[in-house]
């Protein structure tokens, strides 16, 4: 009977868990799959259209420049956001003094509400009094235009998600380098293994799971980019920060097409859930 009364119990608390996942997650995802097959305003009945909302999103002149923006923001945001928490996670786990204080100094930008950051990078990247071109006018360089201009304009918004998100993934690396066996590295010393061998051969073979793991999450996060165009750019100059996300944002909100903003969010989260499905199995082949 005590064994019942435990086991209850959890299936208590695991119940309010799934309604609050059904709530929030999963019937979002199932009215967004029955929208995008509509046409409606979320006031009058909605009408049956079938593809007709896949179809009109992908004859969009912004459609294929969203995907190729989504695309080069998140291949350029891993080359960054991947690898420097990894780099920064490398260094703090070698420090012997002010370790704690680092980690705070490392994560304080995600206890930041992104609006916060993000408005505070707009004043860094303002083309008159702006921190960034300030820094470049010290070193007799000419100024930029970060935000307005085609060529800067992406990478203006990759330096942001970098700093905003950095802190979460160094302390994740943080953690997994700390459960590695030191006599790991204490053999390959004694080979003579140098930092670079001891990094390539000892580290990463010990983390590769979790590096696995947080190039997804970091794909999938990447690839839904919407506060930076949002709040910096507004898709421009010229469309060249139009993501999917901020795309099928202007669709349900800015020309109250609902149906075309489901159907576009149909489409971005079956890539997103062949490309996780893809990860996983690499995970479970990498585990076997």
């Amino acid at each position: 009977m005590g064994v019942l009364r435990r086991n209850l119990t959890a299936y208590g608390f695991l119940c309010a868990a799934l309604a609050c996942f059904a709530v929030f997650a999963w019937y979002p995802m199932a009215r967004e799959f029955i929208l995008s097959f509509q046409k409606t305003n979320l006031v009058d009945p909605p009408t049956w259209v079938g593809l007709d909302n896949f179809r009109a999103v992908s004859q969009d002149p912004a459609f294929g420049q969203a995907w190729l923006n989504t695309v080069e923001f998140t291949f350029l945001a891993l080359v960054c956001g991947y690898a420097v928490p990894f780099v920064v996670a490398l260094v703090l786990n070698e420090l012997r003094h002010a370790r704690a204080y680092l980690r705070f100094v490392v994560y304080l930008p995600v206890m930041l509400p992104p609006i916060v950051a993000v408005l505070l990078f707009k004043w860094f990247f303002d083309p008159g009094p702006g921190l960034f071109n300030q820094i470049l006018g010290f070193f007799q360089l000419p100024a930029l235009a970060w935000l307005d201009s085609s060529a800067t304009a992406l990478i203006s918004l990759i330096i942001v998600s970098t700093w905003m998100n950095m802190g979460a993934a160094t302390l994740i690396y943080l953690a997994a380098l700390q459960n590695i066996p030191p006599e790991l590295y204490e053999a390959a010393e004694l080979d003579g293994a140098g930092i670079l061998k001891r990094i390539r051969h000892v580290t990463i073979p010990q983390t590769r799971l979790i590096l696995l793991l947080m190039l997804m999450l970091q794909i999938v996060a990447t690839m839904q980019v919407f506060i930076e165009p949002y709040m910096l750019t507004g898709g421009g100059p010229e469309n060249a920060t139009v993501t999917v996300a901020y795309l099928m944002y202007q669709y349900a909100f800015t020309y109250q097409n609902y149906g075309a903003g489901g159907a576009l969010g149909m489409m971005l989260m079956i890539v997103l859930l062949v490309f996780a499905a893809f990860q996983l199995r690499l995970t479970r082949e990498d585990k076997a």
